[in-house]
């Protein structure tokens, strides 16, 4: 079945409507790609698509991992909300990201930190 076309923020348009470029869906991303590109796309204003590349880190990560990666797309989503002028949205988001986070227990490397900073400041 085709994608739904979406706007540049994610939101859903008509079947017929034309749609802003997507993410790559892929079943495997590395930690470094999804890092990179989600800064990326953040840096071009664009949350919803940092969140599908965080979300497709998540789904494929190591187990230990998910808890930061979930974290994460729970963060670039809150993005996407305040971009969509949802603030209390963006606001139980990122509040419930910083827990996650919070909770995952390995050393961040500088990498993620810096990607924490962009999603959460």
């Amino acid at each position: 079945m085709p994608e739904r076309p979406r706007d540049r923020l994610g939101r859903p348009l008509p079947w017929d409507g034309e749609g802003f470029p997507g993410v790559e869906q892929r079943a495997e991303i590395s930690a470094g790609q999804a890092i990179a590109e989600a800064r990326a796309y953040l840096d071009r204003g664009l949350p919803f698509h940092a969140h599908e590349v965080l979300e497709m880190r998540w789904r494929c990560c190591p187990a230990h991992e998910r808890p930061l990666w979930q974290g994460l797309a729970q963060a670039a989503a809150g993005l996407t909300h305040a971009a969509r002028g949802n603030e209390e949205g963006h606001r139980r988001l990122s509040e419930r990201a910083r827990v996650t986070i919070t909770a995952y227990a390995d050393p961040l490397s500088d990498d993620v930190r810096a990607l924490i900073d962009m999603l959460l400041s």
